[in-house]
Formats: structure tokens, C-alpha cells, sequence
């Protein structure tokens, strides 16, 4: 704790000489001439020697042992000191006596923040021992330097200036290599330096007439050097360089373009300026959004590879669906969703069911999935794959695939429900056919077997017993009149004869004893849809006189379209709007309990009608009783 609060302190207060030092300056400066390649008052130089002590100092504050904020505070601080000299020397108007603290204090702020600055950010650590040869290279040249001036040697003067550019550029080169080989979080802190550097790098490549407009970038630097140590995931980096060399790219293109098509326009409409800039600006405005495109594309190219391409991924996943089956067509958009957005695992969760690639781990975030305005499950992104350059948080990238996505996901809905029907109809068949066999064998087989006997019998006695022939006779007749009561059961089981006698609303008014409210064309109903109709009536009437103790059992049969009412599951999902039959139980009895369990009537109610595609809703009655109500899809 004392060495930190010592490091704390000592940053502070080299921070505070350099400001000292420009505050001088300023005052040194006030009685000198107006340098000619600078508008401003002040120089680069000045810039540098106050924005890097002051977040060099924030830094070590808040990072001590970190050597990155120590260099940014004593590269700035020799630059400080060296404009103080160098302005000095201006002022005292003679022989340069201060000249070794001039040479010392640039080499020292070129060592600083040229060289160790680059070979050793954001960690504090060389990328390997081997990179530590540069540091010496550049020492080399600062020394060649050294001496170059004392012997006055030109040609060696330029040998320790290019030995000492070179030892620069290769600190430069350990940034790209160690872009190329760190995880996602080095990256994003090294983009946020490089970001900033052309603000310093372009001016000082083009020399003394732009080398003052290096006072509006310097300060950036720093400040992208902190925020990439202290808060590199503040924003997103890869977002803003994505915008801004798209910004530049169109700037470029759509003012070259302007100009091209100004000048040709001029060479045909010389006489005619208005119209030749409309169509110069016509002609631009025509590129802006292909050439939008295909810069936005390149960009993704260059910072996620050809995996951070949306299109690209698009084409990918069309590719794979039209490859795949509907079962297993949500794995293979996942696993391009997971290698395009290169994080460690992609999963989805459909009605509890979880499909996973990779290695999802704790989600990093969670998108909800909704195909044509119903929500079909969510998408979970797991954490950023380490090895490469994050685009998981990308919004373009997870805008274009997610529909697809979605779509996969519907589709293993619809191929489980489709299961689940299928499973529900052969359970059904088989349970239908086990109960046709039961009632044939143990009922209607039996009573013919007895009746066959009877009749033998009577053969046999007919002529020796008449009258036991006649009894013979008639016990075969009542059995043969509880075989036809039988076979009537049977066939009332499979479908009321009410029903096809008396149509659908006959039928309920012979089950209700009542009159019931039918309204719309009930005739020529699908035969599944008359069934289901006629078996939820006659379960409301059981459970209505059977637990209710209803006095007054009104049903209503409706057949047309109902705005605002929705078919489909239970949940109301589905929306499949149409011509629909309603029925309407309603009574006045005690009412379902609000605790009670759905019971076997209850169940089948609701099963008839989404096997359908239909609702059954049950529900308490304004002023008491029960209405049940089912919606069957036509």
C-alpha cells in the first residue's frame, strides 16, 4: 500500500512539472514570433507534454504497477521540457546553451512513447524476449545519435536517425503481431490505439505544413490508451472503425464521383450550371447506396474475416437449410450463427427443448425469437471464443441471421407438434380398435355363440319337445333383440346416429331436451367438426347436471367469424383467424372452484378441440354458473 501511494504521489507530481513546464512555455512562447508552419499558438509539442502526463498520472493512480502510464508520463514530461528548451533557446537569441537538454529530452520522449510505448501496450509486458532486441536497436541509434552530434557527422547523424525509424516501425509491427495473436479483450484494446494513431502518424508523414494539425489529435492518444486500459469495454471499438472507415470510404467515393460527373456534365452543359450540378449531385446520390454495401462488406471483411460478413452468413445458411431436414435444419443455422459470430457456443430453447452447438456456458446474452409476430423460443449467445476477434454483440450480424433462425426454430415446433399429432392419432386408432375388439369379443360374440346353441337345440328338440323348442325359440329372439342393442351401441360409439338423422342441431336439442339458439348455416359441417361439437355438449350437459346442480342449461350453436377471437391452441398462440362453429354451454349452477384440477371431462373437452386446431375455454359465469365455450375452426 506505501509503494503504491509513493507511485501514486511521484506520478502526480512528474505530471504536474510537465503542466508547470507548459505553463511556462506559454509565457516564453508570448514573446516570440508567430512560428509560420503552426496557426495555432501553440505547438504539438505543447499538446503532447500536457495530455500524456495528465492521463499517464490517471493511469498509474489507478494501475500502479503498470509500466504503461509511467511511460505516458515520462515521455510527456520530456516533452514538455524539450519545447521549454528548445523556446528558450529562441528567446535568448544567441549561441544554444541549453542544447544537450534539448537532444536529451527528445530522445528520451522518442524512446518513451515511440518505441517502448508500442512494444510494450496494453499489458506491460513484451510480446516475447525476443522483441526485446528493438529496445536495444533503438538505444543504438539514440547513442549513435549522441555522438553524431558531438563529432558534428552528418552521415552518421542520418545512419542513428534511420537506425532509430527502424526500431520504430518494427515496435509498430509488434502491435500487429500481437493483434494477430491475443484473445478478444487485447484486440479491442489495441484497436482502441490504433484508432487514434493516424491523428499523430499522417501529419508527421506529410511534414511541416501539416504537422500542426497533429495539436488536434495528440490529445486523443492518451485518452484511448486509458479508456482501452481502464474501460475497454465502454464501447464497442470494431462499431465505431466500422463507421468510420465506411464514413471515409463514401466521403471519398461520393466527392470523387461528384466531381467526375460535374466536370463531364460542365464539358456538355457549359451554359447551363444549375442543371450540371443537379446532375452531378444526381449521378453521386445514385452511388451513395451500392457503394454503402459494398464498403460496409469490406469493413466486415477486414475486421471479422469472411465469417463477419452478414450477406456472406446469410448465403452460408440459406445454403445449409435447403441441405438439411426440418428436424435437424435449427443445428445447422446455429452452427453457422456460432462460427459467424465466434463465440463459444450458440443454443436455442424451443417449448423447453434446448438445442446446443459448442459450448454455451453462462449465455452472455439472450434474444427472444418471434416468427411472423409469435414468439417461437430464444436464442442464447454464449461468451466470445477468445481466439478470435469478437463480433457477438454485433446488431447487423445477429438482425440478418436471427430470422432464419426463427424460422428453423417454428419449423422444429411444427415437425414436434406434428409428432405429437401423429403419436395422439396411432394411440388413439390403437385404443379405438382395442375397445372394438373387447365389446365384439366379450359382448356381441358371446351372445352369438349362445344364440347358435339355442338354435342347435331347438333342432334337436323340435320334434320330441315342442314346447321346449318354442322356449328355445324364444330366448333366441330377446337375444337376438340385446345383439341389436348391442351393435347400436357400438355404432353409437363411433358416431351418434342422432347426427346424421337430425343434423347437428337436432341432434343437441334430442341431447339437451331443450330448445338451443342456432345461428349461420349448419349444414354440410365436416363430419370430425359435427362429432366434436355434439361430444363437448354432451360433456358440459354431464358435468353440468352431475356437480353443478344447474336448474337451466342454455346451449348455442354459431357458425361465422368472430373479430377479436383467435383460433388455435389452447394458449390462444396460432391466430388463425376464419369461419368458425362456436359453441356455448351456459349454465346457472355453483361453478368451477378456482382450485379445482381439470378432470377426465374437462381434458376431453379441450383435446377435441385442438385436435381441430381449435380453443375450449372454461370459464366462470357473470352472476353464477359455468360457460363453456369452443371454438371449432371450419
Amino acid at each position: 500500500m506505501r509503494h503504491a501511494a509513493r507511485a501514486r504521489g511521484a506520478a502526480i507530481g512528474l505530471a504536474s512539472l510537465a503542466v508547470v513546464f507548459e505553463l511556462t512555455n506559454i509565457w516564453v512562447t508570448a514573446r516570440l514570433p508567430q512560428p509560420s508552419y503552426t496557426p495555432l499558438p501553440f505547438a504539438p509539442e505543447d499538446v503532447a507534454g500536457t495530455a500524456f502526463p495528465v492521463f499517464g498520472a490517471v493511469l498509474v493512480h489507478s494501475r500502479p504497477r503498470l509500466v504503461i502510464g509511467w511511460l505516458l508520463v515520462v515521455g510527456g514530461l520530456a516533452s514538455a521540457a524539450n519545447i521549454l528548451s528548445a523556446n528558450l533557446n529562441l528567446l535568448i537569441d544567441g549561441p544554444p546553451l541549453n542544447w544537450p537538454i534539448v537532444n536529451v529530452t527528445w530522445q528520451a520522449g522518442e524512446l518513451a512513447l515511440g518505441i517502448l510505448l508500442p512494444l510494450l501496450y496494453p499489458s506491460g509486458r513484451l510480446l516475447t524476449r525476443r522483441w526485446g532486441w528493438v529496445a536495444g536497436l533503438a538505444l543504438a541509434g539514440l547513442a549513435l545519435d549522441w555522438a553524431a552530434v558531438h563529432v558534428r557527422s552528418h552521415p552518421l547523424r542520418d545512419a542513428a536517425h534511420w537506425t532509430v525509424a527502424a526500431a520504430m516501425g518494427l515496435a509498430f509491427v509488434s502491435l500487429a503481431v500481437r493483434f494477430a495473436r491475443g484473445d478478444a479483450v487485447e484486440r479491442r484494446q489495441l484497436l482502441w490505439l490504433l484508432v487514434t494513431l493516424p491523428g499523430l502518424l499522417l501529419p508527421w508523414m506529410l511534414g511541416d505544413p501539416f504537422w500542426w494539425l497533429a495539436s488536434l489529435g495528440i490529445p486523443l492518444i492518451p485518452a484511448a490508451i486509458a479508456v482501452a486500459i481502464l474501460r475497454y469495454r465502454l464501447f464497442g471499438i470494431d462499431t465505431l472503425i466500422s463507421r468510420a472507415l465506411v464514413g471515409t470510404g463514401l466521403a471519398v467515393v461520393i466527392g470523387g464521383v461528384y466531381l467526375a460527373a460535374g466536370a463531364a456534365s460542365s464539358l456538355f452543359l457549359s451554359g447551363v450550371d444549375r442543371v450540371a450540378g443537379l446532375a452531378a449531385a444526381l449521378f453521386a446520390g445514385a452511388f451513395f447506396h451500392p457503394m454503402r454495401r459494398l464498403f460496409l462488406r469490406g469493413v466486415d471483411r477486414l475486421l471479422y474475416g469472411s465469417t463477419g460478413d452478414p450477406d456472406a452468413l446469410a448465403d452460408r445458411l440459406k445454403l445449409r437449410l435447403q441441405l438439411a431436414d426440418p428436424g435437424h435444419g435449427l443445428l445447422a443455422t446455429l452452427e453457422v450463427l456460432r462460427d459467424g459470430l465466434s463465440v463459444t457456443g450458440v443454443a436455442v430453447e424451443v417449448d423447453g427443448a434446448v438445442t446446443v452447438t459448442g459450448t454455451l456456458g453462462a449465455p452472455a446474452r439472450t434474444v427472444p425469437l418471434v416468427w411472423h409476430g409469435e414468439p417461437v423460443g430464444l436464442l442464447l449467445v454464449g461468451p466470445t471464443d477468445r481466439r478470435r476477434f469478437p463480433a457477438a454483440h454485433d446488431e447487423r450480424v445477429l438482425g440478418t441471421l436471427t430470422p432464419f433462425i426463427a424460422d428453423a426454430a417454428h419449423a422444429v415446433r411444427l415437425t414436434a407438434a406434428l409428432q405429437r399429432s401423429r403419436e395422439r392419432i396411432l394411440t388413439a386408432r390403437e385404443e379405438e380398435r382395442r375397445r372394438l375388439r373387447r365389446d365384439l369379443h366379450d359382448g356381441l360374440g358371446q351372445s352369438l355363440s349362445g344364440m347358435a346353441m339355442s338354435i342347435n337345440a331347438a333342432r334337436v328338440t323340435l320334434r320330441s319337445s315342442p314346447e321346449r323348442a318354442a322356449r328355445l325359440l324364444t330366448s333366441l329372439r330377446d337375444g337376438m333383440d340385446a345383439v341389436t342393442g348391442d351393435i347400436r351401441q357400438l355404432v353409437y360409439g363411433l358416431r351418434p346416429p342422432a347426427l346424421d338423422e337430425l343434423g347437428l342441431a337436432g341432434a343437441v336439442e334430442e341431447l339437451t331436451g331443450a330448445p338451443v339458439e342456432a345461428s349461420g348455416d349448419l349444414t354440410g359441417l365436416p363430419a370430425a367438426v359435427e362429432v366434436a361439437a355434439y361430444r363437448i355438449v354432451q360433456e358440459a350437459l354431464t358435468n353440468a347436471r352431475k356437480h353443478s346442480g344447474a336448474t337451466r342449461i342454455d346451449v348455442a350453436l354459431r357458425r361465422g367469424a368472430f373479430p377479436g377471437d383467435s383460433t388455435g391452441d389452447s394458449t390462444g398462440a396460432g391466430s388463425r383467424r376464419g369461419t368458425v362453429l362456436r359453441v356455448t354451454v351456459t349454465d346457472d349452477g355453483c361453478g368451477v372452484p378456482p382450485d379445482a384440477r381439470a378432470g377426465v371431462g374437462l381434458s376431453s373437452m379441450r383435446e377435441r378441440a385442438a385436435e381441430l386446431g381449435g380453443t375450449c375455454v372454461v370459464r366462470p359465469r357473470e352472476g353464477g354458473g359455468t360457460v363453456v365455450r369452443a371454438d371449432l375452426p371450419l
